[in-house]
This record gives structure tokens, sequence and C-alpha cells, in this order.
């Protein structure tokens, strides 16, 4: 015959073990991670600038995705495909750098849109970024530009200098355009 002794064990038994289990998983999650080298992590920048002028008036000048040409100082060049989800082609003004560049999302109400680099020379890789322009709520707009991405191993410092350098200067160049006016 059997006693409640008996069994209590064996009901506590499987409680455990999930327990266990998830414990184990847990504790093998954080040591998979904390092995990954370090380019395997994303990495972002992000820059915004005040500008006065309405986001309407802000993104009317900064928001086709080939205008990037007449506020980012190092392109000289932008060819748009035209397709649903445009790729744009930048080339440098020297002509030593290409860019290709797919637009993944956009909302022209709310003034952004998001890339991924195609192709780059930058030491960079699982790019993705987005430029949006945001009312500030004292009058006028913040023009921001955010991307994570994941730099190549050994090139942390020249990818995150680059990128910090190209955003600031398109985002100098915008707010040089406002106060020209």
């Amino acid at each position: 015959m059997r006693s409640d002794s008996f069994f209590k064990p064996a009901l506590v038994r499987p409680r455990k073990q999930r327990f266990f289990a998830t414990a184990l998983m847990v504790a093998t999650s954080l040591a998979l991670l904390a092995s990954l080298p370090k380019h395997a992590l994303a990495d972002q920048v992000a820059r915004s600038i005040d500008v006065q002028a309405s986001p309407s008036a802000v993104w009317s000048m900064i928001g086709p995705f080939c205008a990037v040409k007449d506020w980012l100082p190092p392109v000289g060049s932008c060819v748009d495909d035209g397709a649903a989800k445009p790729t744009r082609t930048l080339v440098t003004k020297d002509g030593s750098a290409t860019f290709v560049e797919l637009q993944t999302a956009r909302n022209d109400s709310e003034h952004f849109y998001t890339y991924v680099f195609l192709s780059s020379p930058l030491p960079v890789t699982h790019y993705t970024a987005t430029v949006r322009v945001a009312a500030r709520p004292a009058g006028g707009s913040t023009v921001s530009w955010q991307g994570t991405y994941s730099p190549v191993q050994g090139k942390e410092k020249a990818a995150n200098d680059a990128l910090s350098g190209i955003y600031q200067s398109g985002l100098d160049q915008i707010a040089a355009r406002f106060t020209e006016r």
C-alpha cells in the first residue's frame, strides 16, 4: 500500500527539475553571451541638433531619400532607383567611396525614415539608422540621427569616429541651412 510520504517527493521532483533546467539554460545563455567577441554585439551612435524651423519645413528639406546629397557634406551624388522600398547609391564628392543604402521604413507624417547599408566602405556590418524630425515643446524642431551597427573587430574606434563625424557634419549642415534663412 502507498503512503502520502512516498508521493510527496515525486510531486516535488518535477518542479525542482524544471527549476534546475531553467537555471542551467540561463547560465548557458549568459556564458554564451559573455563569450561572444565584442564585434558580434551592436554598437550605436546617436546625434541630434535643434533648429528654429517647424518639423514640416525641416522634413521638406531633408526627408526625400536622395536629399541627403544636399545636407551631408561628403556626398557628391545620389541616385535613387525609385522602387517602392528605394535603394540609393551615394558617391562621395572626391569619388573615392560609394555607399548603397536601402530604405526599410518611412513615415512622412511622423517625419522619419530608416535605412540599412547594403554596401559601404566603413568598417561596419549590420548597420541600421533612422533620421527623424520631431517638434520641440518650445517651438522649432529636433533633428536626430541614430544608428546601430557591428564594428569590424579591431576597427571599433574607427567605425565610431567615422559615423559620429558623418552624423555631426550632416546635422551641422542642416542647422546652418536654417540659420541662413
